[in-house]
């Protein structure tokens, strides 16, 4: 049975993918949070043109490395012309942080942008980040599956992919760092990919978490002590999410230790789990932040020439034996009928 697909969804996808079509994809679309690490390791204040100068030096020199960079427009589109040749763009829809009311977490689009500008601005796809609670009520969830319908509409109107990044979270399980959380999140990061694999969204790739805390994971070199779940468990808890999902899924490092992120793959991969590759940020650069902030950006592009390329090689390596094309998802490529 074949899947039907827009020609232009097609083509952003496989701009975004490497030739074996693996998502080898770097992300530096950060904005507030980039803004206050700068700042703390600066100890005084940070510019637009420190958030520019940071993801012009990232981009220039880890999309030689990338198959695609995510950035913002915001700040972004500079950093965008800088990337190497053949390098897909993904560019963040979403404003920066989550409305902090109450435990809603709901989400806002930039209001000067749209799908159709962000595609004439040279984006390959577009990426819009959601934060998910499947146990909230309709009140709540009603809403932001609206607001994912409706960009998944706009999306589809312009021919143009969309990557839809979840994060899992429930302020009624305290610490999201900590262990009752780590003991519901299998639950809930496969409630999402169930949830938005369905076709009334219009995603494309699934952007996720990995479904377990490594540090809780006992028998692993990140474990700390506390057991939350064995390694065989782990492995399970993979292959369960996985099989919940009816898109292909990227997985994101979540701001982890590039050496954490890259052992979590190793446990994705063993245990046979059809990710399509990730979208990797922090765990690549942000090492990189206090050489920025003391020594500016000279310093940090030597930083990541050495350090984050390093970095990025070795999450490559481990892409190369454990990530699926794409297409395979949907059982090849003869299998995905391109229309429009």
């Amino acid at each position: 049975m074949s899947v039907r697909m827009g020609k232009g969804k097609i083509a952003g996808i496989n701009a975004c993918a490497d030739k074996k079509g693996v998502i080898a994809a770097a992300a530096m679309d950060q904005r507030g949070s980039l803004e206050k690490a700068i700042g703390k390791a600066r100890g005084g204040p940070v510019t637009g043109d420190d958030l520019v100068a940071f993801k012009t030096a990232v981009t220039t020199v880890l999309t030689k490395h990338a198959s695609a960079i995510l950035l913002d427009p915001e700040y972004g589109l500079p950093a965008a012309k800088a990337r190497a040749s053949g390098t897909g763009v993904l560019l963040a829809y979403e404003k920066t942080g989550y409305d902090t009311k109450d435990d809603s977490r709901l989400p806002d689009l930039l209001p000067e942008w749209s799908v159709r500008r962000l595609a004439e601005a040279g984006a390959s796809a577009i990426k819009v980040l959601l934060y998910y609670n499947p146990n909230h009520p309709d009140t709540i969830n009603g809403v932001k599956k609206a607001f994912i319908e409706r960009i998944g509409s706009e999306c589809a109107s312009v021919d143009v992919p969309l990557f839809l990044e979840v994060i899992a979270y429930d302020d009624s399980l305290g610490d999201a760092k900590g262990i009752e959380f780590a003991r519901a999140k299998p639950k809930l990061v496969t409630a999402y990919m169930k949830e938005f694999s369905l076709p009334r969204y219009g995603v494309d790739i699934l952007k996720v978490e990995v479904p377990v805390n490594m540090a809780y994971v006992e028998g692993t070199k990140t474990f700390g002590g506390q057991k939350a779940y064995s390694r065989k468990d782990a492995m399970k808890m993979f292959q369960d999410s996985a099989a919940a999902a009816r898109l292909p899924f990227i997985y994101l490092s979540a701001g982890v230790a590039d050496s954490v992120f890259l052992e979590t793959l190793e446990i994705a991969a063993e245990a046979g789990t059809p990710f399509s590759g990730v979208l990797c940020g922090r765990a690549t650069w942000q090492d990189g932040i206090p050489v920025y902030a003391s020594k500016g950006k000279g310093a940090l592009t030597e930083w990541l020439e050495d350090r984050g390329v390093k970095n990025i090689t070795a999450l490559n390596e481990v892409l190369a034996k454990g990530a699926k094309p794409w297409w395979d998802f949907y059982g090849g490529k003869a299998k995905i009928e391109a229309v429009g």
